[in-house]
């Protein structure tokens, strides 16, 4: 999710298009790190997804890309590498329409523990964010769970077979 925050650490999104930096982060045996959120008032309405958020002032989605990871997850040592999916999206959480641009980069890490997930979390994120989990490409391919981007399980396998795309491939638009 990764909203904007103001040092109170209330989240100022207001609507227009949220420029969002995502990170397809793979430990040593390519499992995919992904967060388990859900709405906020309703964990029963949940889903799966990458970490990542809105990029802050001047920070280039780059930055914003190692921020969110570390705040999310705790993860700073990682290699981060390139851009490999572009995707807008809308979708109704926390009472509100977010429409974002999100890029997604590729990052590997030799770390496979989950346990400081939360440490730098947003309040709505700890409202709507119950924890992670790594993902093996099969078992993806076979969740039963709602997990965003919808294709991730498709993308991963082709990321995994042939390597990164030579440029950034811009994904369906997704609208919830």
């Amino acid at each position: 999710m990764g909203a904007e925050v103001t040092p109170a650490g209330r989240d100022t999104y207001e609507g227009g298009l949220r420029r969002v930096a995502r990170v397809v982060l793979l430990d040593p045996e390519d499992r995919i790190l992904l967060l388990h959120g859900h709405e906020p008032d309703d964990p029963a309405d949940d889903w799966w997804f990458t970490p990542g958020g809105g990029v802050e002032g001047d920070e280039t989605r780059e930055q914003a890309a190692r921020r969110e990871l570390q705040e999310e997850t705790g993860i700073t040592d990682v290699d981060l590498g390139p851009v490999l999916w572009r995707r807008r999206c809308s979708f109704p959480f926390a009472g509100r329409r977010w429409d974002q641009d999100e890029w997604y980069y590729l990052a590997r890490t030799a770390r496979t523990a989950t346990e400081a997930v939360g440490a730098g979390l947003t309040e709505l994120e700890r409202r709507s964010v119950a924890g992670a989990r790594w993902w093996t490409c099969e078992e993806l391919t076979r969740a039963r769970e709602t997990v965003y981007p919808t294709r991730l399980a498709e993308l991963l396998r082709t990321l995994l077979d042939e390597g990164p795309p030579a440029g950034p491939v811009t994904l369906d638009t997704e609208i919830v």
